[in-house]
């Protein structure tokens, strides 16, 4: 018995030219990506408003193909190019237009201020749908995403000093072998202007990359004097009530740079980072802060070069938009902490912010005693320092149910953007070109995050009536 196949013919053609609409389902995201990218105003992109040379590729359009692709896991430019050809709902946005890769690359580069535009948009359009409330709590986090660089293109402060050290020493005794050419015939092949050259070119790169660090150490001395003080006074006033002081004295800070502190000749603007899972690593450290009352939206994204977290918790509260998010409760772990931070936020009364911070590191397994223990205190911060009270909030029955939102909030949308659509490493070099596509990934995420949510509430995202402005 002979089998039995559906017949196939990949060579004859239609009868009647194919319509892209009729490969793509009404409900695909790809027409709500575009629709929501249509609510960012032109004036916003990058153009040449004269009109002379080629026709450009519209901003709506590349910005569609942008966030799709982001959405779908694909980053390179040049993948993003193939894309408009192999991906039919790619060929779709981009009505069967190709740009190439140093359009795509050039568009990307040169879009920031659109870029946040977009992310704004996006989250107004959250609103409308009603998927995000105006008032509400928020967690801050921040993963560490690797540089386009790699960590052996870095030197140290110390390691710097030891090679221009050696580097003119060498170029010394090659002055002196060229001084003895006359009486000395040199090596075949040895050129000492060529040699002297290739160290002295080496020598002030090595010199710019001192100075470097020593600017970034003077930017920092400012900050760290400060808290220095902070933690001084607050030490004082515990010895006047009669107390003693726990921990050990802290120090003055270094009015020179660590001997450890680096720059990279890639990029410069990136930092040696400890990862949680690769060791060290040439890094920039993404900052992320997301809805906790239901959306798991990031309200506030950006990207900083300081390896921890401990000055970045008023930076997160301020990488909110107002008009988007009146934040109630602000969670952070104990990387946060900082009793600077934490005064200067709640004694804010234009923001009203309350802020849930772990100030030691807390272990994720509990014992059945510790789940067994109800501590249940009324928060009474009067007579505490700043540290012991925000001990005593986290340990009454909001802290508690308020901080555990942290880790069932931020740290999963860090886990889609890097297990779902593989972003672990930027393509962009620079702290700005970083924070742009930074910005593209987090519009990326919250589109598809809406997208979701609508349609799982029986809303639908392509009615006009649900976006800005119709």
């Amino acid at each position: 018995m002979s089998s039995r196949f559906k017949y196939f013919d990949r060579n004859t053609p239609l009868l009647l030219p194919p319509s892209l609409n009729d490969w793509i389902p009404e409900d695909h995201i790809v027409h709500f990506i575009i629709d929501a990218v249509d609510l960012v105003p032109v004036d916003k992109f990058k153009t040449n408003p004269t009109g002379s040379g080629s026709d450009q590729f519209h901003p709506h359009l590349m910005l569609s193909i942008l966030i799709y692709c982001y959405a779908t896991g694909r980053f390179s430019s040049r993948e993003i190019e193939c894309a408009t050809y192999s991906d039919l709902a790619v060929r779709y946005i981009a009505a069967d237009l190709h740009p190439d890769h140093d359009t795509i690359c050039k568009f990307r580069r040169e879009n920031g201020v659109a870029f946040k535009e977009a992310f704004i948009q996006v989250l107004e359009l959250a609103s409308e749908l009603k998927v995000l409330k105006k008032l509400g709590g928020v967690s801050v986090d921040g993963t560490k995403i690797k540089a386009n660089a790699s960590k052996h293109s870095a030197v140290s402060y110390k390691k710097s000093g030891e090679l221009l050290e050696l580097l003119s020493a060498e170029v010394d005794a090659l002055t002196q072998k060229a001084e003895q050419a006359d009486s000395k015939p040199l090596e075949e092949g040895l050129s000492i202007p060529e040699e002297i050259t290739r160290r002295e070119t080496r020598i002030a790169k090595l010199k710019d990359a001192r100075k470097i660090i020593e600017e970034r150490h003077s930017e920092k001395m400012k900050a760290k004097q400060e808290e220095y003080e902070q933690k001084q006074k607050t030490r004082q006033t515990i010895r006047d009530k009669g107390g003693k002081p726990r921990g050990r004295e802290p120090k003055p800070p270094q009015d020179i740079p660590d001997d450890k502190a680096q720059v990279n000749f890639t990029d410069e603007e990136s930092r040696i980072m400890k990862t949680s899972s690769s060791g060290f690593q040439q890094c920039y450290n993404a900052q992320a802060a997301v809805d906790i009352e239901g959306s798991m939206l990031i309200l506030g994204a950006y990207v900083t070069n300081d390896p921890n977290d401990k000055l970045q918790l008023d930076p997160a509260l301020n990488s909110i938009d107002s008009s988007i998010r009146e934040v109630s409760e602000l969670l952070a772990d104990s990387g946060y902490y900082s009793e600077g931070a934490v005064t200067k936020i709640e004694s804010d009364e234009t923001q009203n912010t309350e802020v849930y911070c772990d100030v030691e590191r807390t272990p994720h397994g509990r014992t059945v005693a510790d789940l067994e223990k109800r501590d249940d205190l009324e928060y009474s911060p009067q007579g505490l320092t700043p540290k012991e009270a925000m001990r005593q909030k986290l340990q009454t029955t909001r802290g508690r149910e308020c901080y555990k939102l942290r880790k069932q909030t931020v740290e999963p949308a860090f886990g889609i953007i890097k297990e779902v659509l593989g972003f672990r490493q930027f393509f962009l070099r620079g702290i700005e070109k970083v924070n742009l596509e930074w910005d593209l990934l987090s519009i990326a995420y919250n589109l598809k995050r809406i997208f979701k949510l609508t349609k799982g509430n029986g809303l639908s995202p392509f009615d006009k009536k649900f976006f800005i402005g119709a």
